[in-house]
């Protein structure tokens, strides 16, 4: 059929249906995946277009996903974390849902904690197997949407459930239908995305799945997941692993709405921000993330990363609040006992500092010539220098003026006798073998050792 689309102003034909391809023998892409080597990254040169929605969101699993890689949240845990992340989203809710597990009493407990808390967002949704008994779970908690496993490679299919693809789609058909008919919103997780027929499986029952949503009169909601971070965003880049051509195909050819598709990638190939950044641009409303990427093997997309993400190609923060990042960030270290690498983007204790004696000259003059933004204002983080051999005076000086807040008035020089005084006792312990960086309480008690008078001005003012 020829339509005319009213955002790209042509006339577009639409006519081809595709036909789910039940094939005898599974189809395993081993030109691209053939386990004793990389995986394989091909081209075909062709290329959709961008059609970024005029709605675009995140969505979180931490404490489903996320979970599943560390020690148990507790309940109190989880409601702490809950309310942070709402805060994060802003009043738009832009962290719109959060899935947790309904298996044990402990998630059951925390489920129901969250709801007293009485916030409208992140929407509460949860997650199930493909099993209909599941649905009394859901169904006895009073939740509108539940996440339903829906394994879509040969991979899984063949290997694991022992199916055809005929009998994997009409046993997912099935539990859909259940969902349906209890009036629960399904969300299909098209698992292992990157490494199934596209045309030959997902496309066909994508659009079996939009048929019944339109018989039903419920949305029905599919996240293409990422289960193995196949996903590649190169342009001409070939299917299964082009992650514009699965938001594209499933969107154009399956019909399924922008705001019904939602993204979910693992970072195996350090991909999923950029990944999921591309879903976005190419017609996917929702990202699907969790707090420091926390989940299977290397983890998930970020929802800070996102948070940001969200920021840069919006123009605007949309009343999300950049602060919760690092409350999110203290929460985990000194409550749950995570220990993050301190590297790690927005949220590592040394993402914004430097060593190098360069590099802190230069931030001594602006701290805009070495920091990405203005980390103090938007997250409550002040750019920050690490002592050790390379800082040089600069360095110190600029430590000094940020660990003791010193006014623009007070601020010390890296010619300053005390900083001279400093940056030879600091020589002096590397030239007798140390070979760490300088903590905080190190440095303040070298300066009292140096000058306690103008360490207890310096104190003075770190308390106003």
């Amino acid at each position: 059929m020829i339509s005319f689309n009213n955002k790209s102003n042509l006339l577009e034909d639409s006519v081809y249906h595709y036909e789910l391809q039940d094939v005898k023998e599974p189809k395993l892409y081993r030109e691209l995946f053939s386990y004793e080597e990389i995986p394989k990254i091909a081209f075909n040169n062709r290329h959709v277009p961008m059609n970024m929605p005029e709605e675009i969101f995140m969505t979180d699993t931490t404490f489903r996903d996320g979970q599943q890689s560390t020690s148990p949240f507790t309940v109190k845990q989880i409601t702490d974390l809950y309310k942070l992340i709402a805060r994060l989203g802003g009043p738009k809710g832009l962290v719109r849902q959060s899935e947790f597990f309904v298996y044990s009493k402990k998630d059951r407990e925390a489920l129901t904690a969250c709801r007293e808390t009485g916030l409208r967002f992140p929407e509460i949704t949860t997650w199930i197997r493909a099993d209909e008994r599941d649905f009394d779970l859901v169904r006895d908690l009073g939740l509108e949407e539940t996440g339903i496993l829906v394994s879509c490679s040969d991979y899984h299919i063949f290997k694991k459930m022992n199916l055809t693809r005929r009998q994997a789609v009409d046993k997912y058909l099935g539990i859909v239908r259940s969902a349906l008919d209890r009036g629960i919103r399904p969300r299909c997780h098209f698992e292992d995305i990157t490494r199934a027929d596209f045309y030959g499986f997902v496309v066909p029952f994508a659009s079996e799945l939009m048929a019944l949503s339109s018989e039903s009169g419920i949305p029905i909601k599919i996240r293409m997941c990422d289960t193995m971070g196949f996903g590649v965003t190169f342009p001409g880049c070939t299917l299964p692993r082009s992650v514009q051509g699965i938001v594209y195909g499933l969107h154009h050819y399956a019909g399924v709405p922008h705001e019904m598709l939602e993204w979910h990638g693992h970072n195996d190939f350090y991909k999923a921000v950029t990944n999921a950044s591309t879903a976005w641009l190419y017609g996917a409303s929702a990202v699907n993330c969790s707090l420091l990427g926390i989940g299977e093997r290397t983890g998930n997309c970020p929802l800070e990363a996102m948070a940001v993400e969200y920021a840069s190609l919006r123009g605007t923060a949309d009343g999300m609040d950049f602060t919760a990042i690092t409350e999110i960030a203290d929460y985990f270290e000194r409550e749950i006992g995570y220990k993050i690498p301190p590297r790690t983007p927005f949220v590592g204790r040394a993402f914004n500092a430097t060593r190098a004696g360069i590099h802190a000259d230069g931030m001594l003059k602006d701290e805009e010539i070495y920091s990405i933004f203005d980390t103090q204002s938007l997250l409550g983080r002040p750019a920050r220098v690490m002592v050790d051999k390379t800082s040089g005076l600069a360095g110190i000086a600029f430590w000094i003026n940020g660990y003791f807040k010193l006014p623009e008035a007070h601020r010390v020089e890296k010619n300053d006798p005390l900083v001279l005084a400093v940056k030879a006792r600091v020589d002096e312990a590397y030239e007798e073998g140390r070979s760490s960086s300088f903590g905080d309480d190190e440095l303040v008690e070298l300066i009292r050792r140096e000058d306690p008078v103008r360490l207890d001005g310096f104190e003075a003012y770190s308390r106003k």
